[in-house]
């Protein structure tokens, strides 16, 4: 699993020996001084993750997180400091930081670290670009008896074999994904691959190279060809997650391929002919984005020939029942459990939560729960933190002492692992440090 690093420290002799350290490891690694020579370095390579002091002549690791994460998503951030900063640990998580940690203090932990956030950025490149080869789902597996959700279905249905492009609209996690592959399935191109990306989670050249593919000596590297996802898709369907996240000279490029079929790889002269289907889904406002000249309208009116809204799930969450029962029974037979059932009380409380993250953020939450419940029931105590205390049983308690016995409960189910509880909290490990301190957990 080893990947490629990118470690910046103005120090040469540290940089060296941690150069050395992490290449007898498998890795491999390229040193940059200066946050404007990793931006160079960057460019030419983008690294699985960087390791990066925060004090540097030019300029705050802090701050780099935040630029770094926005144009590399995919690449996971680890901070070094001389000096322990809880306030700066915790601003660099909140700007996307895998971690941060103290020199000298957390030497043994960066190794075990950069094996865990390798982990992360190979799962997070995998799950940004999907290829599965025949449909194989069906509207069947789309949970929900709420008119909202009905109505989207029947839409699908309708659309799904006339072959037109759809354009599905919702917040992230309402299920767009599940939608495409439904409509994939159901098309005269089933037969055929769909082949699903991420747009956002590539830069604006990696997303380039993905989307078209690229002939051999096209740049340094390109040792042969590359097929994109679109030629890939050739016959079947090409699903763009995130579309209002493409740069616009890109949206160019695709406009041509819903124009005329074809399109032009990096360093080839000749075109590529393709057939292809598109579903599009975005949880922006494509007319604003129009408006604000970041987004083509002339692609928009050849996407949206047919669009879909999918509600949040706090507008349906009549169907928070049905749908916990589904992933309960999901996470028991992952585990070869046997299938918990969910208190009144729980359901009461989930029903009662804002959900910013939809149907993706419930099915987290309870396969916490899954791993927090004692018996054979969920209850209350085993949901998160923020979703308890809407409980009217709590308001005597105060909001820190609630927070207190969570995060003491969540220790002892983890035999004290301060990464594992971190995961189970849903918070950084520097949140969970600074809390731990700040409640006098020993």
């Amino acid at each position: 699993m080893p990947g490629n690093i990118l470690l910046i420290d103005d120090e040469e002799q540290l940089r060296k020996l941690l150069s050395r350290i992490i290449s007898l490891e498998g890795f491999t690694v390229e040193q940059a001084g200066t946050l404007k020579a990793a931006w160079a370095s960057l460019a030419q390579k983008e690294p699985d993750i960087v390791l990066c002091d925060v004090k540097l002549p030019d300029g705050d690791g802090v701050s780099f997180v935040k630029e770094l994460k926005a144009k590399y998503p995919l690449v996971e951030i680890i901070l070094l400091t001389a000096f322990g900063n809880i306030p700066d640990g915790v601003q660099a998580i909140k700007n996307g930081a895998f971690d941060y940690i103290t020199k000298g203090n957390d030497n043994d932990r960066i190794v075990p670290l950069l094996y865990q956030a390798a982990e992360k950025a190979l799962t997070q490149k995998k799950s940004a670009v999907k290829i599965k080869e025949k449909g194989a789902y069906t509207f069947d597996e789309i949970i929900g008896q709420s008119p909202l959700i009905k109505q989207a279905v029947q839409l699908a249905q309708k659309i799904a074999p006339a072959g037109a492009n759809v354009l599905l609209l919702g917040e992230t996690g309402t299920g767009k994904e599940v939608f495409a592959n439904a409509i994939h399935a159901h098309s005269k191109r089933s037969d055929k691959a769909i082949v699903a990306i991420n747009c956002s989670a590539f830069a604006r050249d990696l997303l380039e190279g993905e989307l078209f593919g690229h002939k051999a000596g096209a740049f340094t590297g390109a040792t042969k060809d590359k097929k994109g996802l679109i030629e890939l898709a050739d016959g079947g369907t090409l699903f763009l997650d995130e579309i209002g996240e493409m740069n616009i000279d890109l949206q160019a490029k695709l406009l041509r391929v819903i124009e005329n079929g074809e399109f032009i790889k990096l360093g080839d002269v000749k075109t590529t002919k393709v057939n292809v289907r598109i579903i599009a889904a975005t949880n922006r406002d494509l007319l604003k984005s129009i408006a604000d000249g970041t987004f083509r309208e002339d692609l928009y009116y050849r996407l949206n020939v047919f669009s879909i809204s999918l509600p949040p799930l706090r507008e349906h969450a009549e169907d928070i029942p049905e749908l916990a029962n589904h992933f309960l029974a999901y996470y028991a037979a992952k585990e070869n459990l046997p299938v918990l059932h969910i208190h009144k009380d729980a359901i009461q409380l989930l029903q009662q939560h804002a959900w910013k993250g939809n149907i993706r953020e419930l099915r987290n939450v309870l396969e916490r729960a899954t791993i927090m419940a004692d018996g054979d029931t969920i209850l209350p105590e085993h949901l998160p933190f923020d979703i308890q205390k809407q409980s009217t049983g709590s308001s005597s308690l105060t909001l820190a002492s609630v927070e207190k016995d969570h995060i003491q409960k969540v220790l002892r189910h983890t035999g004290g692992n301060k990464t594992k509880t971190a995961v189970l909290l849903g918070i950084g490990l520097t949140t969970l440090y600074r809390k731990m301190e700040e409640y006098k957990i020993v």
